[in-house]
């Protein structure tokens, strides 16, 4: 069997990076993790090949080798999986997918052979098992959530890694909180399930092995669902791990919690990590309330944040907009928050409501679900019929993106963060090819072909003398501050 793993391509949005990656020559932050840990759970005999839009073409000639097309992706990939599907299937290719997309939008995909949903350790055998003997349904579906400790270490062997700026791991799945706009429990439960630290340094070995030295980003919705576990088990065998091997940093999802754990920040910096992200979403108690976000609610949020930087982590937060209780003063005070904390990449988003999930399922009873959710974070547009005018949404919204993202503001924001960051003695990771690359294009494209060019040469005269160890964050945060520079001013004012 010839299997063509294809991964759609992501729109220009947030998390895209694509105006950042293209200053160093490369042209997606990550490989598709699901598809390269499903190619290890498929038939030994069968012949594999990986096309990730995202770096390259799909062409006729894949298509024609391949027996079947696995597909996979997110909500945000929709018309992307659709114009794939769309392209294989008169050629007769039998067609596969499973992943977030497909688990919560089954119905708009009928037309393909094979649904494999939910988690692939209990689906997929099923699949496997019914099409060896000729059997193979239109649907596998499953409410049962798998021991993780069976899942194999992805098949990084199928991967160009050339064309990326990270790798990813996962480490654990679930999430015991409950905000009601997440679609995680959704799909994967409350309770946190995790892989064996020896799994863990398994992926790590194939991974270093492979020659990656770079940034790697455990992809877990929050990494620290038992803190205590995280700190006796998976921690203390990074900090083993990394022993002797040429330094690689770090990065993932947790709690704002964390804050609260000196500890647990402390050997989080000595394995490594060197990045958060933190889901804030919104400075008003009452909308925490409203989304049911008890973790966020009765803190000092901003205080928080500082005293996170200061352990040696810098923080990415997430914010909405939106929400019931939001005010058309929600867009200042969002921002004036976002520059006192030092967030650099401050990803804000309208509210949307995925299927399936506690906020879809109230408001389709209160008849104020509008279409499906297009899981674009940059366009202002939303699934769900607000409160708040949506005009007034929307452009408070891009008003509010084009601010955080001037140029005056967003290297105000990086010194903010400098001042209360304390960066960890450690020794850097190994120079390459490509950083030289984007240090050069950089200094054109943001020291000189920008009007506004000297904020970055004063930004990095200024971190040469105040802040020198942390020179090249400064140099990393200025260049993805382009693409998100570039998105919002391309905003339209309505």
């Amino acid at each position: 069997m010839n299997a063509l793993l294809v991964f759609p391509e992501f729109p220009d949005t947030f998390w895209s990076m694509k105006h950042a990656l293209a200053l160093a020559g490369k042209k997606a932050t990550a490989p598709p993790l699901g598809l390269a840990t499903v190619a290890a759970m498929l038939p030994d005999d069968w012949s594999l090949r990986l096309v990730d839009l995202n770096i390259e073409d799909l062409t006729d000639a894949d298509i024609d080798w391949a027996d079947a097309v696995l597909l996979s992706g997110m909500v945000i990939q929709r018309d992307a999986a659709r114009r794939i599907i769309d392209r294989v299937k008169p050629k007769g290719v039998m067609t596969i997918a499973g992943g977030p997309l497909f688990t919560t939008e089954p119905e708009m995909f009928d037309d393909v052979d094979h649904l494999v949903l939910n988690e692939g350790e209990i689906t997929l055998p099923r699949f496997l098992e019914d099409l060896a003997n000729g059997e193979a349904k239109h649907l596998y579906t499953s409410d049962e959530f798998p021991d993780i400790t069976e899942s194999p270490v992805p098949r990084w062997d199928i991967v160009d890694d050339r064309a990326y700026t990270n790798r990813s791991i996962q480490y654990s799945r679930g999430c015991p909180h409950n905000c009601d706009f997440c679609s995680v429990t959704q799909l994967f439960g409350h309770r946190w399930r995790t892989k064996t630290p020896q799994q863990v340094m398994a992926e790590l070995d194939a991974i270093y092995d492979s020659g990656w030295r770079g940034s790697i980003n455990f992809v877990d919705d929050n990494l620290a669902g038992r803190p205590r576990i995280l700190k006796e088990e998976l921690l203390p065998a990074l900090i083993e791990w990394r022993k002797g091997k040429d330094p690689l940093t770090f990065g993932t999802q947790i709690g704002i919690e964390i804050a609260d754990d000196p500890e647990l920040m402390a050997m989080m910096v000595k394995a490594g990590f060197d990045s958060v992200f933190i889901g804030i979403e919104t400075v008003d108690e009452a909308s925490l309330s409203e989304c049911n976000k008890r973790q966020n609610q009765n803190r000092d949020l901003l205080e928080d944040i500082h005293r996170i930087q200061r352990s040696g982590l810098m923080v990415t937060g997430g914010f909405i907009v939106g929400f019931d209780h939001d005010e058309p003063t929600v867009f200042e005070r969002m921002s004036d928050f976002i520059q006192q904390s030092g967030i650099t990449t401050a990803m804000v988003g309208v509210l949307q409501a995925p299927a399936g999930t506690k906020l879809f399922e109230r408001l389709r009873d209160e008849g104020r679900i509008a279409g499906e959710m297009s899981g674009d974070n940059v366009n202002g547009l939303t699934n769900v019929v607000t409160r708040m005018d949506p005009s007034t949404l929307r452009s408070g919204y891009r008003r509010l993106l084009r601010r955080i993202y001037s140029a005056d503001q967003y290297y105000a924001r990086i010194r903010t963060f400098m001042r209360n960051y304390r960066p960890p003695r450690r020794r850097p990771p190994r120079l390459r090819g490509w950083h030289i690359r984007a240090y050069f294009n950089a200094l054109i494209k943001l020291g000189f072909a920008r009007r506004d060019g000297w904020r970055y040469h004063g930004l990095l005269w200024w971190t040469l003398f105040r802040r020198p160890r942390a020179y090249p964050i400064a140099i990393t945060l200025a260049i993805a501050g382009h693409h998100f520079q570039v998105l919002a001013e391309g905003l339209p004012e309505q």
